[in-house]
């Protein structure tokens, strides 16, 4: 048999193609002699006979070369008489059995198509469960595939994260809450030793001694990492959080006044508080100064004058300059406040103040004998205030027989007189050496 759909040869008991698949359509075998003894019997029946035309035969001839190989042969005109003279003769008894044996071989035929049919709709339905059943095990192995690799998949984050940088802090920090410093220290260390530029760890590493009083160990975790990363900005910051928690911010500019990477110091900008500079710079003056106090990074200043370290609550706020009228030393301390409230190292200057003495005063007249009356005068010098003494004792500002000079002074008359006169600073009280001299005034 030959498949009308892909051309295929295949025995005629199957019913379906195995090439393509195609059902075959089963069509009983067509015989163009039995449709002319059945016009002819038909014809009988009717009372009318049509005799065959050699048209008719050469033409079923053709049709049945080339539709049916499986047709009966062709019936000779000798034959075909014969079989019209026995109709004749017995038309219904020729017709009968004709007829049923027709339609037993038709029944039978469409039994066989029914059952073929049937077989092939099961075959259908039998290869069709097939295919879903194979698609079902083919989507649970798939499920059962992604479902294996899923879980490896979180296996090995887990497995990754256990041992990772982030689960190192957090197993520390648990660590700690739990009150095993032992065991925090060891996660805090193998994380620095993952990652040692990050400072999550040193952070986690000083809270260990945060929660045991003890700030200087805490500061140490830092110091000591900074020592080791000068350029690590993010240390410097993580230094800086800590001093600021432990209420500490003094030691900020400590900190970034030892820093020598701009990098760092750009990063912290903001916690930078400039040490104050003063004006005229430390030194011996002699005579009254002021001193002005200035900060670059701005904010509050506050000074001491008495050598201790000034605070922004124990030291003068500066508005103002500082005048240093008293002779002697004096050393002034100041600090500035920024912005963010971090005060910065402490900045001192030394400053001597010595007024110079003048030499001892200019008195006139000079040493001498006088027989006429004269006066006498000392030169005062701007600052100073001039004492004297007509008796010979050394002139003191506290004594009663002590005089202030204020303006020329009669010799006494015929006597001898021991006239003392001295300077007396009027900033610092110093008096100068004293002036003598010696009168003697006579009548003429």
């Amino acid at each position: 048999m030959r498949c009308t759909h892909c051309g295929a040869e295949f025995p005629d008991d199957q019913m379906v193609c195995p090439v393509c698949g195609a059902e075959v359509q089963i069509v009983p075998d067509y015989n163009p002699l039995d449709d002319v003894l059945t016009r002819e019997v038909k014809g009988s029946v009717e009372g009318a006979t049509r005799q065959l035309r050699t048209d008719d035969i050469r033409r079923y001839r053709r049709e049945d070369r080339t539709q049916n190989v499986n047709s009966t042969r062709v019936l000779s005109q000798e034959e075909m008489a014969r079989i019209r003279d026995r109709r004749r003769s017995g038309p219904s008894r020729a017709a009968e059995p004709s007829s049923r044996q027709a339609g037993t071989g038709n029944m039978r035929r469409t039994g066989d198509v029914r059952r073929q049919r049937q077989n092939t709709g099961e075959i259908r339905r039998q290869r069709q469960q097939k295919r879903l059943e194979a698609a079902k095990r083919k989507r649970r192995n798939l499920l059962i595939t992604l479902f294996v690799i899923l879980a490896l998949i979180v296996a090995v984050i887990v497995l990754v994260y256990q041992n990772s940088y982030t689960s190192m802090i957090n197993k520390g920090y648990r660590s700690i809450q739990s009150g095993d410093y032992a065991a925090a220290e060891n996660y805090f260390q193998r994380a620095i030793t993952k990652d040692e530029s990050r400072p999550d760890a040193y952070t986690g590493y000083a809270q260990i001694y945060v929660e045991q009083d003890d700030l200087e160990s805490a500061e140490d975790v830092f110091l000591s990492a900074i020592e080791t990363q000068p350029t690590n900005a993010e240390l410097y910051q993580a230094a800086i959080d800590f001093y600021m928690e432990t209420e500490q911010p003094a030691k900020v500019s400590a900190l970034l006044n030892n820093c020598e990477d701009e990098g760092v110091l750009d990063a912290v900008s903001g916690y930078i508080s400039s040490a104050p500079v003063f004006t005229p710079e430390e030194g011996a003056y002699s005579e009254v100064q002021e001193i002005t106090i200035s900060s670059e990074t701005g904010g509050d200043i506050y000074y001491t004058l008495d050598g201790s370290d000034p605070t922004a609550s124990t030291g003068t706020k500066y508005t103002e300059p500082v005048l240093l009228q008293a002779e002697g030393e004096v050393q002034i301390r100041a600090i500035a406040v920024n912005s963010s409230g971090i005060p910065s190292v402490v900045s001192a200057a030394t400053y001597t103040i010595e007024f110079p003495i003048e030499n001892a005063p200019a008195v006139t007249p000079s040493t001498g004998q006088y027989t006429e009356p004269t006066q006498i005068t000392i030169t005062v010098p701007e600052g100073y205030t001039a004492y004297y003494t007509m008796d010979g004792s050394a002139p003191d500002p506290d004594s009663s027989s002590t005089q202030q000079y204020t303006g020329p002074i009669d010799m006494p008359e015929n006597t001898r007189t021991i006239f003392n006169a001295i300077l007396v600073n009027n900033q610092n009280g110093k008096a100068t050496e004293a002036t003598t001299r010696n009168y003697i005034t006579t009548a003429e």
